[in-house]
């Protein structure tokens, strides 16, 4: 990853943290900052993540471990887009996760700076990210803070989805003096208000399928240029997002495909029962509509073809009937000569 949250200005470095030597400032998130460093043992870049100065000590317990959970969380999945951890620890006071040092920017700086994406981009896009995050959930990882922030574009539009740190796994680590779900939003909700479903919402316990709201949320965005629901107040974009239904992002934009937006309409769903049961379910939707999509375009360029052929065709016939007529007069011809000499 290069480009969290922010981007102020690289400063001259000389410090090590554990194997790595740090080389360049790219940026500040809410609960690290990130560095370019470099790994001497196997020779290449990576990003270095560092445990922001926290000095109440039970607070900086608590950030620690979720650190440790980022790592944890991330490090044993195994994915192409999925942000790959090298190593995570704690020494001298430092504690930090290392991982793969990924060119390009983050979906959310993208979009912010007027970066569209057609529905065949998008659609692919987040085939990956739910191809992904099925591979997560069979591993018992849930995200919880999908959106555009945590999803990195590569230069080639392959995504990567990044920071696990409030993900939630079997082998997490939790205060048990410290109610599980405490967090930036009224203490009891995980995620960033607006991408999260309507059960983080309402603080209620999560499962994968919140990760299906979220993705859908994000293909919202993409699809639409604007997020699904809009307020300068948390408590209302709360409220908003636990009881009201936004519009089709085929009534914002008729150029969307009916197919495609009904695939963001199910994997917003309220009620659990009506959104896709699975991340691996919506890839599967959105594979079909870009078979269909491939198929379609497919027969259209063969349908072009088809009068080339037929002209073609034609053109042979005609070149045949006046070779033909052609054969015909010269014998005839000949005939009236013979007739004539004898």
């Amino acid at each position: 990853m290069t480009n969290p949250a922010s981007q102020p200005s690289a400063s001259p470095l000389n410090k090590r943290v554990g194997r790595f030597y740090l080389t360049e400032k790219l940026g500040v998130g809410s609960n690290g900052t990130v560095f370019r460093g470099h790994d001497p043992v196997i020779d290449r870049d990576v990003a270095i993540k560092i445990l922001n100065t926290i000095p109440n000590a039970a607070d900086k317990k608590q950030r620690e471990q979720q650190f440790i959970n980022e790592a944890r969380a991330a490090g044993r999945l195994s994915h192409p887009s999925i942000v790959t951890i090298f190593d995570a620890s704690s020494e001298g006071g430092t504690t930090f996760i290392a991982m793969e040092f990924l060119p390009g920017q983050d979906l959310r700086q993208m979009l912010a700076t007027g970066k569209s994406f057609d529905i065949i981009e998008t659609a692919i896009i987040i085939q990956k990210i739910a191809d992904a995050l099925t591979v997560a959930h069979a591993n018992g990882v849930i995200h919880r803070d999908i959106k555009p922030g945590n999803i990195f574009i590569l230069p080639n539009n392959h995504p990567k989805v990044v920071d696990f740190g409030i993900a939630r796994a079997p082998n997490r680590l939790i205060d048990e003096n410290r109610p599980a779900d405490v967090t930036l939003f009224n203490n009891n909700v995980l995620g960033t208000p607006n991408y999260m479903s309507p059960e983080q919402a309402m603080g209620k316990q999560v499962t994968a399928l919140t990760d299906v709201y979220s993705l859908g949320a994000v293909m919202y965005e993409m699809l639409t240029g604007q997020k699904p629901f809009q307020s300068n107040d948390i408590d209302k974009l709360l409220h908003q997002i636990a009881n009201k239904s936004p519009k089709s992002p085929s009534e914002i934009n008729s150029g969307i495909p009916e197919s495609l937006s009904k695939i963001v309409t199910k994997a917003m769903q309220k009620d659990l029962t009506l959104r896709y049961q699975s991340t691996e379910e919506m890839s599967q939707a959105l594979y079909r509509f870009l078979e269909r999509d491939r198929k379609l375009k497919q027969k259209g360029g063969r349908t072009k073809a088809a009068p080339e052929r037929n002209e073609k065709k034609k053109e042979g016939i005609n070149s045949l009937l006046l070779l033909s007529g052609a054969a015909v007069i010269v014998a005839i011809g000949a005939i009236v000569i013979s007739k004539f000499v004898h």
